[in-house]
């Protein structure tokens, strides 16, 4: 009898080690996307009304050859009228000196043009104008040979590859306003803020087409993060003053560096934009213009946020985007991955996948963690 109690209790433990286990690995993705969604918004409040009526009246006449050689030194072909469904547009943003970056993209998930019979996928890369003639005239000569890179002549000019949180901001609004010239006609629009990203397209565009959502359902798509507090400290990256933002809390926004818009938000954000000059990152200010225009932030664990996860096949090919991909790492990862067409895994094998990248991640940053204090004992 004690011998089956003991082994009892022993089952317990174990089953208890495992709950925890899970809870440690799974256990902030299951509340952010189940416990923790936002309220779909009331539109109710007379300026979240006026805004949105001012987007849907919004008309952007084509600028004169002039105005758009200032905004757009160097721009790719704008998408064609008669063209298939362009599903999703994905825009790159990219530092002029990046072009070994930019190159891994192209010959990996940046290759893809379509998802399945008739529906189009295109990736553009948007990059300011640089301050040294060398890089400039091989940034321009890149641009020419390729045709997918947007130059942007009034965000700023980027010196030493440097490229300031308002210039960014700045540029952010600029592509905003390129896809509502010239490619107003995608259905979604994918902000990738940095080159080292990687976006897995055909998991994406199954989700997108298989949920059946569509250009004007309001979708704002991404890593949320919820109830961030603005930096009060002075003497911290993005401090804000209270009497820029009275607020205790930031609103709800996707974290950089990939998240989705559907194209009516794209619209609504660029029209909530126009005053809005905090000294945050372009990912916080798109979620205060969403705000603004009454647009709710839906989180999805399949974004990976800013994290970098370790790399395991079914892990990624489960994921809408990762962080942090070296350039000679692109083309690896786009080949596992199908090349194209999605790797098949089985749900346990994607279950085992998902624990092992995150075990892996979560002893990576004990590493990190434990060198660190070693250094500051030392």
């Amino acid at each position: 009898m004690r011998v089956c109690r003991l082994q009892v209790h022993q089952w317990c433990f174990v089953l208890c080690n495992v709950m925890l286990f899970h809870a440690l690995l799974f256990g902030s993705d299951f509340i952010e996307e189940f416990l923790l969604p936002t309220s779909p918004a009331a539109y109710t409040d007379r300026s979240v009304l006026e805004l949105r009526e001012r987007a849907r009246k919004l008309d952007l006449s084509q600028p004169s050859a002039n105005a758009s050689r200032r905004l757009y030194p160097v721009s790719a072909a704008a998408c064609l009228p008669h063209q298939n469904l362009l599903l999703i547009l994905t825009l790159v943003f990219s530092s002029p000196g990046n072009a070994s970056q930019r190159e891994a993209i192209r010959k990996s998930w940046a290759n893809q043009t379509t998802v399945r019979t008739g529906v189009a996928v295109r990736t553009l890369f948007f990059v300011v104008a640089s301050a040294q003639s060398v890089e400039e005239k091989e940034m321009l000569e890149e641009a020419y040979l390729h045709g997918d890179m947007v130059v942007l002549g009034e965000g700023g000019v980027a010196r030493g590859g440097a490229v300031s949180e308002r210039m960014h901001w700045e540029q952010m609004k600029l592509a905003l306003r390129w896809v509502l010239l010239y490619c107003s006609q995608a259905w979604f629009v994918v902000v990738v803020e940095t080159d080292s990203a990687f976006l897995n397209v055909p998991a994406l565009a199954s989700y997108l087409l298989g949920t059946g959502t569509r250009p004007d359902d309001d979708l704002y798509l991404g890593r949320v993060i919820h109830k961030a507090s603005p930096e009060r400290d002075p003497k911290r990256p993005n401090y804000l003053p209270p009497h820029l933002y009275p607020d205790r809390l930031l609103p709800d926004y996707c974290s950089g560096p990939t998240y989705l818009m559907s194209q009516d938000v794209v619209r609504k954000v660029y029209v909530a934009s126009e005053d809005v000059t905090l000294p945050l990152p372009s990912s916080v200010l798109i979620g205060l213009c969403a705000r603004r225009a009454g647009v709710v932030a839906t989180p999805s664990i399949r974004f990976s946020g800013e994290q970098h996860l370790r790399y395991s096949a079914c892990c990624y090919n489960f994921l809408f985007s990762i962080a942090g991909i070296e350039p000679e790492k692109m083309d690896m990862v786009w080949r596992d991955l199908g090349s194209g067409h999605g790797r098949r895994c089985g749900v346990l094998e994607t279950y085992y996948s998902l624990v092992a990248c995150k075990t892996m991640t979560y002893l990576d940053k004990l590493n990190f963690l434990n060198i660190n204090n070693s250094g500051t004992q030392e």
